[in-house]
């Protein structure tokens, strides 16, 4: 009983530790994105703990929270030392602090089974089902057009998903996932199979020589992403370590995100220190095809998933892309070294568009990319990198340390350069362009542990664009600064207080001017961010935000956001809720924010707050019987002074915008 109070409590600390770790990442995320594909994991290591006494270190990369020195040292000191008896010993582990223990204690264990205590098969298979059903209350301008010559939505306001997992022991996993977005068509002859986007994957384990084999949808991360990096990739953040990309190799593709995935076969095979990754793929994607001076060329390649308009459909599936090559990567210890081939072919010509910025992109049927990435860890020092070149075209590097001068102080530097005619079609890696491309720059990072309580982060990111950007017809060049102080009350409390400036340049709108004039756009942005459990029932939490946005020959504009959240959980663990209030004003979107908002299980919410208004939503969550959960979600957003909402398909006649969220899961 004992034990079982003690698993409770662990997974519910796990849980708060989840909120806490995607706001740290996920500040610069679009607000539609999927962060599924990274909170299942967390889920699953809470239900499946890491055995730090059998990892190799692949699974505590996925926590993402540890730096890779972490790991490395955790292997080091095991090797050492022997096996860990008690989660406690990780104390004894160099830059492991109470802080780090606390927070990794729930996904991680010493295994103490036996031959007397073994689980039956019964018990080591696991299903986990879930049904989800959402849709905006108001009536949008695309579902009212009934002009067929016209754009519109074909399909209801309804979004419908299903997700579907099994498991035998960890050696064996099956994932299904289906989803239907707003406006798109549900079954009928415009969509006869159903659901717009159906994925799949089957992992199979220590096969012999094969580590691990992937049929469906995977995806690959190497590196530092130059060449290769699928599903999610977090950039800077309050979470200073998020700029060391920790790649896991391969994992199957479990995310609703329906772009930058492979679709195929692909093997992980050992033999001893060598790993050996080939893989294959070809995937179908939404491309604009059009008929340019006697060839068909596509114009764009849409990454939304969204099928929901006569173009949107007509455009589903137009082009081709096969993908294959492998990694290779030599482990010894604290050295690491890889090497990725990647051929990215499609079966139509790809056009890279007129715009001057994208004069050095991407452009024909086929692109060959290969790097090489390196780790090495020497006692309190870990330097990483990669290089990478596109044949034909230009080259990218990344490279850098983490040190810790002193047990209370960590160094981040990382340097990057990447040529204006690099090209990637799956690069996916710190700076400021969407692109891995035109860009250089320099990133130094400190975290000062003052004590258990207080925690002082700084980073600052200098750039360079040495050709023309977005928005930026001339070289530009900016700065990133990042100051974030915590003091926590170990299960009680956190104060954060934070200030954020950014500069870069943009081109000036000036009358009667007509030569290209580079003005300077800067935002300062400040938070002060309070949570407190007042009980094992409620906690609450106060954030007040404001922004100054500045851009160069035009007057400042400024946005703030207030809000106040009530979490409650009955003790009996079956019934949980939590509450927001918020009030933000802006003068216009340059001056938006953003607040993550808990959600259902896996359900994604970045709202960005502009304009004047209020917002709230309640979120809630039912055990309805053992293996059977139920979640309720209602959100309202009222703005003032405003006599519709959105633009164009989107838009809503009104002041007010509502959703709702209904969640089953089942499991057993």
């Amino acid at each position: 009983m004992l034990l079982l109070q003690n698993n409770l409590l662990m997974a519910q600390e796990g849980e708060e530790l989840e909120e806490q770790i995607i706001e740290s990442l996920v500040e610069d995320l679009d607000e539609n994105i999927d962060i599924s594909e990274f909170t299942e994991k967390l889920r699953y290591y809470l239900k499946h703990p890491i055995d730090i006494n059998k990892t190799d270190g692949s699974e505590l990369a996925e926590l993402l929270f540890l730096m890779p020195d972490q790991i490395n040292n955790l292997l080091a000191h095991r090797a050492k030392a022997g096996n860990f008896i008690s989660l406690m010993e990780l104390q004894a582990v160099v830059g492991f602090d109470l802080p780090t223990v606390r927070k990794i204690m729930p996904f991680v264990k010493v295994d103490a089974a036996t031959p007397f205590n073994l689980p039956t098969v019964k018990e080591e298979i696991d299903h986990d089902l879930i049904l989800r059903y959402g849709r905006v209350i108001q009536k949008q301008k695309g579902y009212e057009i009934l002009d067929t010559t016209r754009s519109r939505y074909l399909g209801s306001p309804d979004r419908y998903s299903l997700r579907y997992r099994l498991s035998y022991k960890s050696n064996f996993k099956f994932a299904i996932n289906a989803e239907k977005d707003a406006g798109e068509p549900f079954f009928g002859k415009l969509q006869p199979q159903g659901f717009d986007y159906y994925s799949m994957s089957l992992e199979m384990k220590n096969i012999g020589k094969f580590k691990q084999i992937v049929v469906g949808d995977y995806a690959l991360q190497f590196g530092q992403g130059l060449v290769l990096w699928n599903g999610l990739s977090f950039g800077k953040g309050s979470w200073v370590g998020s700029i060391v990309k920790q790649g896991v190799g391969l994992t199957p593709y479990k995310s609703m995100n329906e772009f930058n995935f492979q679709r195929g076969v692909a093997v992980n095979f050992q033999l001893r220190n060598i790993n050996l990754v080939p893989f294959i793929a070809y995937n179908r994607l939404t491309a604009n095809l059009r008929e340019i001076d006697g060839q068909r060329q596509v114009t764009s390649i849409s990454k939304s998933g969204y099928h929901r308009t006569p173009i949107e459909l007509k455009n589903k599936n137009t082009l081709g892309q096969w993908v294959y090559g492998a990694n290779i990567a030599y482990r010894k210890k604290s050295l690491k070294l890889g090497v990725t081939l990647l051929q990215v072919q499609y079966n139509e010509f790809v056009s890279k568009g007129a715009e001057l910025r994208n004069k050095f992109a991407f452009e024909g049927n086929s692109l060959t990319n290969f790097g090489a990435h390196y780790q090495y860890s020497y006692k309190n020092t870990f330097i990483y990198g990669e290089t990478a070149h596109a044949l034909g075209a230009g080259w990218a590097t990344l490279n850098g340390l983490i040190s810790s001068l002193h047990p209370k102080l960590s160094l981040l530097v990382q340097q990057r350069y990447y040529q204006k005619d690099y090209q990637a079609i799956f690069a996916q890696a710190i700076g400021e362009n969407s692109r891995v491309s035109n860009e250089s720059g320099i990133y130094t990072g400190l975290i000062y542990s003052v004590s258990r309580k207080v925690e002082w982060i700084n980073y600052l990111d200098y750039f360079k664009f040495p050709w023309v950007s977005f928005r930026l017809n001339a070289p530009g060049s900016g700065l990133d600064y990042f100051s974030q102080f915590t003091y926590t009350w170990y299960k009680k409390g956190r104060l954060i207080l934070r200030y954020r400036f950014r500069l870069n340049q943009q081109n000036a709108t000036l009358k009667g001017v007509n030569e290209v004039i580079a003005a300077d756009v800067s935002r300062n942005q400040g938070r002060a961010d309070f949570q407190y459990a007042w009980s094992s029932s409620w906690k609450t939490g106060t954030r007040i935000e404001g922004v100054s946005y500045q851009k160069e020959f035009e007057s400042r504009e400024f946005g703030w956001l207030a809000y106040q959240d009530v979490f409650w959980n009955a003790k009996s663990n079956k019934v949980a809720a939590n509450l927001r209030g918020a009030y933000f004003a802006t003068d216009s979107y340059n001056a938006r924010l953003y607040a993550y908002e808990s959600d259902v299980l896996y359900a994604s919410s970045f709202p960005v707050y502009y304009l004047t208004g209020w917002r709230t939503y309640i979120n809630s969550k039912i055990r309805l019987a053992k293996g059977l959960d139920c979640w309720l979600r209602y959100a309202l957003t009222r703005y003032q002074n405003v006599d519709s909402i959105g633009s164009g398909l989107d838009l809503i006649a009104g002041n007010k915008r509502s959703d709702f969220r209904i969640q089953i899961r089942y499991q057993w």
